[in-house]
């Protein structure tokens, strides 16, 4: 686990930090992403979307997704019941970071920067020169804000995906 530098000073006084997941927090990062597809995402789609989405993150889909990616969680240690809460996930699988959610109830105090920050490192580390992100409606200002482009829109159904890219500066 480390603690990243650079980061917003209500992050740093949270004790929030991220670490590679678990298969026994999965059902946690299921709750995370099911909670903010339903609050935060079903803005930008029709339930129709939400609803097929949804299944490919239950406790059990986690858990396979562990197998074939890279995936980290961020945690608030909560001294006062003695553990940790999970609020926030993210991927990255090769050049491609998938899933990054943030529990809505957690937005706004720098916890997706904060995964983003740790799969930046790892990619670096990696050797990489480029990360691509398949970005929702919902999160394509929260990459733009990252440095991230559009290069191209994809649209599978009613639901619009947005492809964009971040060239890592070595």
């Amino acid at each position: 686990m480390r603690f990243i530098c650079g980061l917003s000073a209500q992050v740093r006084k949270m004790n929030i930090k991220v670490r590679p997941a678990r298969t026994a927090d999965a059902g946690a990062i299921s709750r995370v992403v099911l909670t903010a597809l339903r609050t935060s995402n079903a803005r930008d789609y029709p339930a129709s979307v939400i609803e097929r989405v949804q299944l490919s993150f239950s406790p059990a889909a986690i858990e396979r997704l562990m197998q074939q990616r890279r995936m980290f969680v961020a945690v608030a240690v909560a001294v006062a019941v003695a553990g940790e809460v999970v609020v926030g996930t993210a991927s990255l699988e090769g050049q491609v970071v998938r899933s990054v959610f943030v529990d809505p109830d957690w937005h706004r105090r720098g916890i997706g920067r904060l995964l983003m920050a740790e799969l930046e490192h790892i990619a670096r580390g990696a050797g990489l020169e480029l990360l691509i992100v398949p970005s929702s409606l919902t999160a394509q200002e929260f990459y733009t804000a990252l440095g991230f482009r559009l290069v191209r829109e994809h649209q599978e159904g009613e639901e619009r995906t947005l492809i964009m890219e971040r060239q890592l500066r070595t």
